[in-house]
């Protein structure tokens, strides 16, 4: 089944003659990597091509590191008149911002492919890809381009292995197999450690201030059988920083000593978080969906909506249940 998804979004790729690459709101390396590496094997076949994000606030600095960010646009509204609209690691319809309605109806035209990894992705594209055992995106869209006879050089390779290194956590989780795709994407004179550097590793002083702050309200919560580890990031501590650095606080709940899941309640706007869950022993993606969010097994988000008081009590009261 897989390989036939496959196949179908390679040749609707190739009957294309233009192609807008879309990514999901507040980007991580994996969707940057995606569309990067695709606008640019697309640049092979001389295709019009566009790569856009439903948001007006910038990206984080970091991914300008990544080959071909420079192409990447803000916008509010969804480029008209491209024969095939494509997604790359959008997890489900609104994970394409202000483009979401004009995403939806595309899709019931029969114009948009979306490719993903996701597992809680219903597939709102015409045609999916949702392979859910690839680390990222990335791993996935390697198969595509292999498929389209792309020729791999180093600016493909590194925005791939951007999205690889980084949805692994530095190859701490994955298959056996992404040792061998990195290894791959590696022949082609990547420096990783410099694209450690700049993905995973570059920070600033107030950055680091930021940080400091909201880890100092660490609170452990229990939760029937389960206790979680949570921070609240509030939007007067976390506005002005970087994604990146906003993103990196669950890494520090991830495993936190005593507790089993790990949460990040970060405000976007007031009385709205966006929520990160980490686990590896719940479903992080079940709890997630019950809020109308999604993801993966052990990682996963959804937008929650109240005082952090309240939204923590409504997570515990779905975590009991697990």
């Amino acid at each position: 089944m897989l390989e036939q998804d496959y196949e179908r979004v390679a040749a609707a790729v190739r009957a294309a003659d233009s192609v807008c690459i879309i990514t999901h709101l507040r980007p991580d390396a994996d969707a940057v990597g995606s569309a990067c590496a695709l606008n640019m094997a697309l640049q092979q076949f001389d295709k019009p091509t566009r790569v856009v994000i439903g948001q007006r606030r910038e990206i984080s600095r970091n991914l300008l590191s990544i080959p071909g960010s420079e192409a990447v646009e803000l916008v509010e509204d969804l480029p008209d008149g491209y024969d095939l609209y494509v997604t790359v690691d959008c997890g489900s319809l609104d994970r394409t911002g202000s483009l979401a309605p004009a995403v939806e109806q595309q899709a019931a035209a029969g114009r948009v492919v979306c490719i993903d990894h996701h597992a809680s992705n219903p597939g709102f594209g015409s045609v999916n890809l949702v392979d859910y055992e690839c680390e990222s995106t990335t791993v996935a869209l390697t198969q595509i381009l292999d498929l389209l006879d792309v020729q791999m050089d180093t600016d493909i390779a590194h925005a791939l292995y951007a999205g690889l290194v980084t949805d692994t956590g530095s190859f701490r989780w994955g298959r056996p197999a992404m040792h061998e795709y990195a290894a791959r994407l590696m022949y082609y004179g990547l420096d990783t450690k410099q694209i450690a550097v700049d993905l995973l590793d570059s920070t600033t002083a107030t950055d680091l201030q930021m940080l400091g702050r909201v880890l100092s309200g660490v609170q452990v919560v229990e939760a029937g059988s389960h206790t979680l580890g949570v921070l609240v990031g509030r939007l007067a501590d976390i506005g002005d920083h970087s994604d990146a650095a906003v993103e990196s606080l669950v890494e520090f709940v991830r495993a936190l000593d005593g507790t089993d899941i790990g949460v990040v309640f970060k405000e976007q706007a007031p009385g709205v978080f966006a929520t990160s869950l980490r686990s590896s022993v719940v479903d992080c993606s079940a709890i997630a969906l019950q809020f109308g969010g999604g993801g993966h097994v052990p990682a996963a988000g959804y937008t929650a909506h109240g005082t952090p008081e309240e939204i923590t009590e409504k997570l515990v009261e779905v975590v009991r249940t697990y």
